[in-house]
């Protein structure tokens, strides 16, 4: 069944941006100029964490696993992109199609559970700070970060297999850049109301508890905060969990109304402008994010270029 379900359609044709000679060399420089500089930046931040000791703690090695994340699931759909901008024909095979979804959402639903460890180690470490390396210890942080690789392949592999044991017959035009769930769904030629029905049951287990686990986190944070008698001590205490909130509203409120919403719902430009905020812009701002407010990325920076004081 799954063979001729398959043989309907054979690939699919990625539409992207509007097709123009005069504006694809400007959109192709302008994306990979992007695309770069995550690279660059996030590389950069992962060497940081690895060169200075001062920054091996539970908190650095989430940061360099979300930079490592970052790195993956860009380089899944944006060099793709950048061929098919310059490119007449813009095709890709049902099966580097069914790859391509899968990879992304492994890396993305791993993603959004590192967002939720990381606010755990927020908590420890404001809530409970003198347990804070008995609690986070390596061992564990490893533990964690398997658990959210876990709920990648897991999650990953239940969005892209019910989506795909749906018959393509035509047309088979994705409006989107690369291929994603919502946009797949869109061109079954079946009733597609029990892959809503699992998008969002999957959808609540990857998404909202991870999301509901962050809010909970930081409500109790919030409280211990305000029991601090110090003013500095509680700006100092915001400080550290300002750039992981802001990190996370980034790319959950977009992730959640794509994936939450059922495929036919779903709106082909404003799916094609969210995709592109939590798969380019996001990625791009995480690392400027974590090192523009961090004194310590900034002294390791400085010492990796030989400015830098002088390990104490």
């Amino acid at each position: 069944m799954q063979e001729l379900n398959q043989s309907a359609v054979t690939e699919f044709i990625l539409l992207g941006f509007a097709s123009n000679p005069r504006t694809n060399p400007l959109l192709f420089t302008f994306f990979l100029v992007f695309y770069l500089l995550i690279l660059v930046s996030n590389s950069l931040l992962i060497t940081l964490i690895h060169q200075d000791t001062r920054l091996h703690t539970p908190m650095y090695f989430f940061i360099s696993v979300l930079s490592l994340l970052d790195m993956c699931y860009t380089t899944t759909t944006v060099p793709q992109m950048l061929v098919h901008i310059l490119s007449k024909k813009r095709a890709i095979s049902f099966a580097r199609c069914v790859a391509q979804m899968y990879i992304f959402l492994l890396f993305g639903i791993a993603e959004y559970w590192l967002f939720s460890i990381m606010s755990v180690d927020r908590y420890v470490a404001i809530c409970h700070p003198l347990r804070y390396k008995v609690i986070m210890s390596h061992c564990v942080c490893l533990l964690m970060v398997g658990i959210c690789a876990a709920y990648g392949v897991v999650g990953g592999l239940s969005y892209t297999s019910f989506a795909m044991c749906l018959p393509y017959c035509g047309p088979n035009e994705i409006d989107r850049y690369f291929c994603e769930v919502p946009a797949v769904l869109k061109l079954a030629c079946a009733d597609t109301s029990l892959n809503d029905l699992v998008n969002i049951i999957t959808g609540f287990n990857v998404i909202v508890v991870p999301l509901s686990l962050i809010v909970l986190v930081y409500v109790n944070i919030f409280f211990t905060i305000m029991k601090i008698r110090s003013a500095q001590g509680q700006i100092k205490a915001f400080s550290t969990c300002a750039s992981h909130i802001t990190v996370v509203s980034m790319f959950a409120i977009p992730c959640s109304i794509t994936y939450m919403s059922p495929g036919s719902d779903s709106s082909s430009n404003s799916g094609k402008k969210m995709a592109l905020f939590y798969n380019i812009a996001t990625t791009f701002l995480n690392p400027v994010i974590y090192s523009l407010r961090n004194k310590d990325v900034k002294n390791a920076f400085l010492k990796l270029m030989g400015r830098g004081m002088a390990p104490e």
